[in-house]
């Protein structure tokens, strides 16, 4: 695998860990969030990344693609709280199943694997400047 296969690989890979970031960013913004039914409330996202070769012969076709974004499966938050606007007839209102703990774990993991893939091509960079300055 050649250095600028390594461009190909870390670009795709930032592209992805931006939109990952995005997309954590989107569910912080929406944590106490309210609705008065749970079809209302707004639901965690996460994106889905998937890895990719393909061809072994050409590995500058490697990469990370996003498949998409799909909305988390755990269950809304339901809170008794008969004074609020958007109760219920039963009194509740409906909060977003985002987990902030689990969020600030993705956004951290996000941004240290978008540095690193930024050092790459940093790197790469360099390695190719070098490599060219060699002849002279």
């Amino acid at each position: 695998m050649g250095l600028l296969a390594n461009f190909q690989i870390s670009g795709s890979a930032i592209s992805a860990q931006s939109l990952r970031l995005n997309t954590t960013a989107s569910n912080m913004a929406n944590a106490e969030t309210v609705s008065s039914s749970a079809e209302q409330a707004y639901r965690a996202r996460e994106t889905v990344f998937q890895s990719f070769l393909a061809d072994k012969s050409r590995p500058a076709e490697a990469g990370v693609k996003v498949l998409g974004i799909v909305e988390s499966a755990a269950p809304v938050r339901q809170q008794f709280d008969p004074s609020h606007p958007l109760a219920n007839e039963q009194g509740y209102v409906f909060t977003s199943n985002v987990d902030t703990v689990e969020e600030m774990v993705n956004m951290l993991s996000s941004s240290r694997s978008y540095q690193n893939n930024v050092e790459v091509l940093n790197t790469s960079k360099e390695l190719m400047i070098r490599t060219l300055s060699l002849g002279n």
